[in-house]
């Protein structure tokens, strides 16, 4: 996927009017975060549940070399094969390598992050071959020739006239206008690509160090369709994504459904190990798991540890009054919302994603509910703090924070100057009540007007409610 982080602040400006867009968005709020609060509230132990997996995710960081050993050391005694990729060229080119080796035509392709990371698709596509996404969202927007919008609910921008239009066009079928006829039409159409498929991939939620099981999860059933049906089946996951035991899985699955779609459960949990054995009814040939690094190794040893622990939820873009307003697409790359916001800049660079660090309101609802407690508003914090370091933050932005740091470290001279500025804010708004343009803020007034100010500051109305003290 190119890489359009750059464009985020006109991107957004062209989403915030686009009409289906935004109806698209508000169905999101009033579904997966309403759901969401229900199931944590249903369930008592929420709370310890995220406290314990937070330091569970903390104890396989810090032993992360020896869980990976031992996973390698498990999926190859179950005859499979571990393929270690130090960034997303290498894994492209591992992947393809295997393909061309088996004469693959037709590869189908399970829900994956990885994938989109590594920019998988482009390269498969490049080399001849046909690649078929079969998670229904992902589907919808292969014939968009869109990137996803979301992490769980890829084609979540997408109304359902939009969907009627592209199967339409895409299948010179009848228009169908219902959700269920909709689906069927998606299932009919993929039911021949998975048996044609020479080589079924997929991303894993969790890698487990105890058995080399990988494990994924959906709502569709077509990863078991995906890695069971082709002769070939390759898995495509973070190195972060390894736990010691199987016990530790049902841990993470208690907190990710509901962190991501409101759902107790997700209605398909698959555990894969290795290729098919003699006495197994179906299954691969051949079974691959592609480790990817791609600045993960660096993220580990640095001050962004903390962002390995993500589980690929979505709840805090789902809670992000921002993503809210702009969708996916505005973030320009693979990962949106809060998460995309700390990831992007540390894959790709903080000069190549300058905007979405600073386009945090720092509400904190992000952080919030995160089900492995990521403190992404201090995360988010950190990266303006290397802009500025790094002199990549605007010379007058670095300037003015100097000055404003100036006074504020000196509360004498700091409040003088806020008196000054309320009275003359005052003074200025006094006939209308507000600020049509104003100095040095017109990424404020330029969309909206400014209530101008009472003409005396907080601290002295509340020290004259208080009675001067």
């Amino acid at each position: 996927m190119e890489m359009r982080s750059k464009e985020f602040k006109s991107r957004a400006v062209y989403y915030i009017h686009d009409g289906a867009l935004q109806k698209a968005m508000g169905m999101l709020r009033d579904g997966f975060v309403a759901k969401r609060t229900q199931q944590a509230a249903e369930l008592p132990e929420f709370e310890a549940l995220r406290e314990e997996a937070k330091n569970l995710k903390n104890h396989i960081l810090d032993h992360l070399d020896h869980y990976l050993t031992r996973y390698e050391a498990a999926v190859k005694a179950s005859g499979g094969h571990v393929h270690w990729a130090r960034d997303a060229a290498e894994a492209r080119e591992i992947i393809l390598g295997i393909c061309r080796r088996v004469h693959a035509k037709t590869v189908t392709k399970g829900k994956s992050m990885v994938s989109e990371e590594i920019g998988l698709n482009e390269a498969l596509i490049e080399n001849g071959m046909d690649v078929v996404e079969t998670d229904l969202g992902e589907y919808i927007i292969q014939l968009a020739d869109e990137p996803p919008s979301h992490i769980i609910a890829p084609a979540v921008h997408k109304t359902k006239d939009q969907v009627s239009d592209l199967f339409e066009e895409a299948h010179g079928t009848e228009r169908k206008t219902t959700v269920p006829d909709l689906v069927n039409e998606a299932r009919q159409v993929l039911r021949e690509k998975y048996f044609r498929a020479d080589v079924g991939i997929t991303g894993g939620n969790y890698l487990v160090a105890e058995t080399g099981s990988s494990v994924i999860v959906t709502n569709e059933g077509n990863g078991d369709l995906t890695q069971t049906l082709a002769k070939v089946h390759i898995v495509t996951s973070g190195i972060e994504r390894v736990v010691p035991r199987l016990d530790d899985v049902t841990l993470f699955l208690r907190l990710l459904a509901r962190s991501a779609t409101g759902q107790e459960t997700e209605t398909y949990t698959t555990f894969s190990t290795g290729p098919r054995r003699a006495d197994d009814k179906d299954g691969p040939e051949e079974y691959h798991v592609v480790l990817v690094d791609n600045g993960r190794s660096k993220m580990l040893g640095g001050r962004f540890r903390e962002m390995l622990r993500c589980i690929r939820c979505g709840a805090c873009m789902n809670h992000c009054p921002v993503y809210g307003s702009v969708g996916g697409h505005a973030y320009g790359w693979v990962y949106p919302g809060p998460m995309g916001s700390v990831l992007t800049p540390l894959i790709k660079g903080l000069d190549n994603a300058y905007d979405l660090p600073n386009a945090c309101t720092l509400n904190g609802r992000c952080g919030s509910v995160c089900p492995v407690k990521i403190p992404l508003p201090d995360l988010l914090r950190e990266l303006r703090h290397m802009q500025h370091r790094q002199k990549i933050t605007p010379a007058i932005q670095r300037h003015a924070l100097t000055a404003w740091r100036f006074a504020a470290t000196r509360p004498k001279l700091y409040h003088f100057g806020e008196k000054v500025a309320a009275r003359l804010l005052a003074l200025a708004g006094r006939r209308k009540g507000r600020l049509r343009k104003l100095p040095l803020a017109a990424g404020w007034t330029d969309a909206r007007d400014l209530p101008a100010p009472a003409g005396k500051t907080f601290l002295e109305q509340w020290q004259k409610q208080r009675g001067g003290q």
